[in-house]
């Protein structure tokens, strides 16, 4: 057999069922050897196929996916995908095509080889690991490069492999040979567990903050358990569905564009527990010296550079591993913390998800709106991909409701536009039974329409919701907030080309439904939502619709700009609701 023949047969012992990928010359024997192997599932463009397989794998809980691209272009077309993987910490194999080993340059040209380029030095700074093997590996080495996008703190993986080496006759390999063993995460000692149980036990106000290092089926396996421990629990952005929105220990998602009783919350708490979030600046604030400034801060991660990166102010740092301490956690004696609980319920009671301080002209659809509406039709076990940057993005994470089994997929680190419609593709082919919805506004969506047509052939039942507002509406704001209006790039009128959608979506065959004010109740859309298959949904949005709350910054005396911390949204509350809700804040000054 050629050595392409093995590796596709070691992956599929590994687990992997399906190959995004886009053909090219440089990888023709890997392709003649997986076609037989894999769901072999084709992409227009390499990015796609690479954020395919990143969602897929998030998706999916045995199934695993991995994307191969040919050499050059194939590469770089896939670098975006590969930093987005990398900045959330995701399970992501990707295999590149190379020139045959003869003609490789090795940094004495520019080029020799058609299409060269160096893959590898290319993919390191976004990758866990990037090799290229110019000779056939034992299986023992893919299976130590796949541990490494599989475990600890997860990442992508790129391997080169030259023409050449995809074509060398090998001998069959028992399956057994070279078998490589992870090593076992780090968990946290008795003694150390037994500290932040006293921590939280003596603790008048405690909150767990669930990031996406606790695992979904960990998470699900201890609902029951979490519901008993009568302490408040919030989740982060990559863990939104960890825990659903009417799980009674659940008080929302904080974040700089988060829900505002959340922030209220995490900012008035003494013992503050985060499990498997890095604490990154979109989790604190900018303003971090700020963060939880009552409150103790007990941080488990197993990164130990997230751990002493020296932001947020961290009071007990350990490494181990979320999940373990989590079920650990679940099975103590906490003590009772009823008072702080009713506080939090009233803090989301006064404080509605959809705030009214929102301006929509008439004639357009409330964003807010949509979300809320949207979300008591949806099914119990929909996929929702709220894209990865943008309005269409921070209103889903601030006021979409999440139920038991949804799940819920982004990602935010690299904040890509274009991330939507590749990610919804990978999670709907994990999940071809269940529906999956897209949100993500006209301007993102136009980097990467041409996936329409992979959906599509692909059967998929997904459900594409548009924010029609003439182009980049972050970018808009951002020009009219700071720079009085100056608008530039950011629509047709500033040099921005948009397409017709309905148009667009003809050429594909996908019939596109207008979404507007009382939808929910409209038949001709409750009946384009209930049908299987590919469907767009076009909500004019108005171009100039506020999005708040939000955080901001201010002008110090001194004429800098400071940014606000959690607690102090825009717009402020009034100080009678912010007395009443916000009631063991620092005082002012």
């Amino acid at each position: 057999m050629k050595y392409s023949d093995q590796v596709g047969d070691w992956l599929v012992e590994l687990g992997y069922t399906t190959c995004f990928f886009v053909a090219g010359g440089n990888i023709m024997h890997a392709l003649d050897s997986f076609r037989t192997r894999f769901h072999m599932r084709p992409t227009v463009h390499e990015v796609c196929a690479g954020i395919a397989a990143e969602y897929f794998n998030e998706a999916s809980r045995v199934d695993k996916a991995f994307a191969l691209v040919t050499a050059g272009p194939g590469v770089t077309n896939i670098l975006t995908a590969l930093a987005g993987a990398y900045l959330e910490s995701r399970e992501l194999l990707v295999i590149a095509g190379q020139v045959k080993t003869a003609d490789l340059s090795r940094g004495k040209l520019r080029q020799r080889g058609i299409q060269e380029i160096d893959g590898v030095a290319l993919a390191a700074p976004v990758t866990v690991s990037a090799i290229r093997m110019e000779a056939p590996g034992p299986r023992g080495q893919w299976e130590a490069l796949i541990a490494l996008t599989r475990t600890g703190r997860r990442g992508p993986v790129l391997v080169e492999l030259p023409l050449d080496v995809q074509a060398t006759p090998v001998e069959r390999t028992a399956s057994d040979d070279m078998r490589h063993r992870s090593a076992p995460l780090p968990t946290l000692s008795a003694q150390q567990i037994r500290l932040v149980v006293d921590d939280l036990r003596r603790a008048q106000r405690p909150v767990i903050l669930v990031g996406g290092g606790v695992s979904r089926s960990n998470a699900l396996a201890l609902r029951p358990t979490l519901a008993k421990i009568g302490i408040p629990i919030l989740t982060t952005w990559n863990g939104a569905d960890r825990i659903p929105e009417d799980h009674p220990c659940f008080f929302g998602r904080p974040n700089t564009w988060g829900q505002r009783s959340s922030n209220l919350i995490v900012q008035q708490c003494d013992v503050l527990l985060a499990l498997g979030t890095r604490l990154g600046l979109q989790q604190t604030g900018f303003n971090w010296p700020e963060f939880a400034p009552r409150a103790r801060i007990i941080h488990v991660d197993i990164d130990p550079a997230e751990l002493s990166k020296g932001h947020p102010r961290v009071d007990l740092a350990l490494l181990g591993d979320a999940d373990d301490a989590l079920r650990r956690l679940g099975a103590e004696d906490l003590a009772e913390h009823d008072i702080w609980m009713q506080f939090c319920r009233h803090v989301r009671t006064v404080l509605p998800l959809v705030e009214p301080v929102n301006r929509t002209a008439d004639g357009f659809l409330s964003p807010y709106v949509l979300m809320s509406e949207l979300s008591e039709r949806c099914r119990d076990d929909d996929i929702v991909i709220p894209c990865s940057s943008g309005s269409a993005f921070t209103v889903a994470m601030q006021a979409f409701r999440l139920r038991e089994n949804q799940l819920m997929i982004t990602d935010k680190g690299l904040a890509s536009m274009g991330y939507g419609l590749s990610g919804a593709i990978g999670a709907g082919l994990a999940h071809p039974g269940r529906r999956t919805l897209l949100f993500e506004g006209d301007g993102g969506f136009a980097q990467n329409l041409q996936e329409i047509g992979t959906a599509v052939v692909n059967r998929l039942n997904l459900k594409i919701f548009i924010f029609d507002d003439g182009g980049y509406a972050s970018i808009r704001m951002t020009q009219k907030s700071y720079f009085k209006g100056s608008y530039l790039g950011c629509d047709t009128k500033t040099g921005l080309g948009m397409p017709s959608w309905r148009h667009i979506f003809a050429a594909y065959g996908v019939s596109c439904v207008d979404v507007s004010a009382g939808f929910s109740n409209d038949p001709a859309f409750r009946e384009a939502f209930e049908a299987p298959g590919v469907v767009a949904f076009l909500v004019r949005i108005d171009p100039e619709q506020t999005y708040f709350p939000k955080i901001t910054s201010r002008v110090t005396a001194q004429g800098g700009m400071v940014s606000e911390p959690l607690h102090r949204m825009s717009p402020p509350l009034d100080a009678d609701v912010l007395a009443d809700v916000g009631r063991y804040l620092p005082t002012e000054g």
